[in-house]
């Protein structure tokens, strides 16, 4: 599917030195019905943009899954805020993703479309892609999990067979078939599990004899057990928790981590949740610092978003990079998987391209 930005001239900054910026709404399809704790979609909508400057483009997207609280409407009337024709030197990233930032409040995964465009045209001027400009290792990324959403017995043996060849799964949970869903797991494949309760578990007790079950069945570590609010109760949970306990709702920008500092084990890394590559890099820098884990993550997303999330790959704990994965119509080739490790293009910026 190829898509032409170049039509959509009324979404285009028409000038000739500066930054031009182009964007379009674009629906991700899921090949399966995503089910949560408390929601369920089968799509996500997005929005893709580019920034030109010279005659090079860089490629970005922002992916808005409806917890996030936007809209192709509110990216839209962010986009059309932003006066990016005002700069004509691209390397002043700091500069422009702080004028970015400061436009408006909230707006992240817009903001993180803007981010993802201009480092995929500053790696493909300078030639380098980003994890090799941050100088890291592409022999490091890691495996990356495969996502069993919450669904009957049925439907989760096929994603289950879909995930052939990952040696981690990452499986939903949160409502009352939990230990279902592992149990049908577990008749089919003995690979790690990580589970992800997206605040399910309201009760701190309840969730520690669930830890502990769930570690005698190979699971590595969980992720948002109890709701956000419940601090008190996490940071109990975490202290008498056998595995690690990860911050994804409970985390969101670089502010936050010391704010759950000894509440969590680690913090769920996404440039949705963060507005881009720029701050992720910051908050993995933090988290490292005091010595919490990290893991990279991602929503439902084109090759575009998960390939900017997979340049920081080589420094974490563990990945969740299958968001392309879990869609139908991605638009974009990128960051690859074999054999359920994460293998990094050695392309300029991002490494992505338009198909």
């Amino acid at each position: 599917m190829t898509l032409n930005f170049s039509l959509l001239m009324n979404n285009e900054i028409q000038i000739k030195k500066g930054l031009q910026l182009r964007f379009r709404p674009y629906e991700l399809q899921l090949k399966h019905a995503f089910n949560l704790a408390k929601s369920s979609r089968t799509a996500t909508p997005a929005m893709l943009t580019e920034i030109e400057f010279d005659g090079i483009v860089g490629y970005g997207e922002a992916s808005m899954p409806p917890y996030l609280g936007e809209s192709i409407d509110s990216a839209t009337r962010f986009f059309n805020s932003l006066n990016l024709s005002q700069f004509a030197d691209p390397f002043r990233l700091d500069e422009i993703l702080e004028y970015v930032d400061d436009v408006a409040e909230g707006n992240c995964a817009a903001k993180a479309a803007i981010d993802i465009a201009m480092h995929d045209l500053l790696g493909k001027i300078m030639q380098k892609p980003w994890y090799k400009i941050w100088g890291f290792n592409a022999d490091d990324a890691p495996f990356t999990s495969y996502t069993i959403g919450i669904d009957t017995e049925e439907i989760v043996r096929k994603k289950v067979a879909e995930a052939d060849g990952f040696k981690i799964l990452k499986i939903k949970l949160g409502r009352d078939n939990d230990v279902e869903m592992i149990e049908a797991i577990r008749k089919m494949t003995d690979v790690v599990l990580t589970v992800d309760v997206n605040q399910g578990w309201d009760n701190k007790q309840k969730a520690l004899d669930m830890v502990y079950w769930l570690k005698e069945l190979g699971v590595v570590f969980v992720e948002q057990p109890m709701p956000k609010a419940q601090l008190d109760d996490i940071a109990w949970l975490t202290q008498h928790s056998p595995l690690p306990v990860i911050a994804d709702e409970g985390v969101q920008r670089l502010s936050d981590i010391r704010k759950i500092h000894g509440v969590y084990s680690g913090i769920n890394i996404k440039l949705m949740k963060c507005t881009g590559m720029r701050e992720a890099h910051q908050m993995m820098t933090l988290a490292r610092a005091l010595d919490m884990n990290v893991m990279i993550g991602c929503m439902t997303e084109t090759s575009c978003a998960v390939s900017a999330a997979a340049q920081l790959s080589p420094k974490v704990d563990w990945a969740d990079l299958d968001g392309n994965l879990l869609i139908a119509n991605d638009p974009f080739s990128g960051v690859l998987v074999n054999n359920g490790k994460v293998k990094l293009i050695d392309q300029p910026g991002l490494g992505v391209k338009l198909l």
